[in-house]
């Protein structure tokens, strides 16, 4: 067992919104250094989860810290990234004006953009303006701008969304590279088979956690051999 402090703490949360239990009282722990995965279906809780760690969430219950922080803290804006599903950069703007303006705005040096540009591999586009690039590169542009701020911990909303397999690849080999540096990453997604790239799964349905745990530990729970029929069994159970 590991007895790093965690990174982010996360006990008995609950939140309600519109009168429906969204989160039903749920408690995580996330290892500093790691890639946690949060996995589930639309409407599971993934990104409300992420809001309350974040900071930005109103909360019937619980508490959530991050960095020994209670969440949301001002001293936590330097220290965590966050991306939402949609990208969140100026599309009349090049990739490289973007990062300048936010790097202006962190307060980060200039000397981070190129750094930024190079980790999600758009060197090549960082003079063409945002709104003529795809889908998947304006999403690496969000991404840039979020690590402008070298954060100890970065929240991924469904960040690869959309992209194909090898730019999904290489954007997990970018998680992986962050997190071998030291950073601490929590990844939504929908989609079982990436999975299998993080190092934890927390496994949300209807707004509670059905497991959390290392891909092999899951599969040895259920007795199953890929990770959606184990998804299933818990389902079931």
């Amino acid at each position: 067992m590991t007895t790093a402090v965690p990174a982010v703490v996360v006990d008995g949360l609950r939140v309600v919104r519109g009168g429906s239990v969204v989160l039903d009282t749920i408690s995580l722990r996330v290892q500093p250094g790691s890639v946690t995965g949060l996995l589930g279906p639309s409407g599971s809780g993934k990104t409300t989860l992420m809001r309350a760690i974040v900071g930005v969430q109103i909360l019937a219950g619980g508490a959530v810290t991050v960095l020994g922080l209670p969440a949301g803290s001002p001293r936590l804006r330097s220290r965590l990234g966050y991306v939402t599903q949609a990208p969140s950069v100026y599309g009349d703007l090049t990739v490289h004006e973007n990062l300048d303006y936010f790097a202006a705005v962190l307060g980060a040096p200039r000397a981070r953009l190129d750094a930024a540009i190079d980790t999600v591999g758009l060197e090549q586009f960082a003079d063409r303006v945002v709104r003529n690039l795809s889908g998947g590169q304006r999403s690496r542009v969000s991404l840039a701008t979020a690590l402008l701020g070298e954060p100890e911990v970065l929240v991924l909303d469904e960040p690869t969304v959309g992209l194909d397999p090898v730019l999904r690849r290489d954007l997990w080999d970018t998680f992986h590279a962050l997190a071998g540096r030291g950073t601490t990453l929590l990844v939504s997604s929908h989609v079982m088979d990436e999975a299998r790239r993080c190092d934890e799964i927390v496994l949300l349905r209807d707004g509670r956690i059905l497991a959390g745990k290392a891909p092999a530990g899951l599969l040895a729970e259920t007795g199953q051999t890929d990770l959606e029929a184990a998804f299933l069994a818990l389902v079931e159970r």
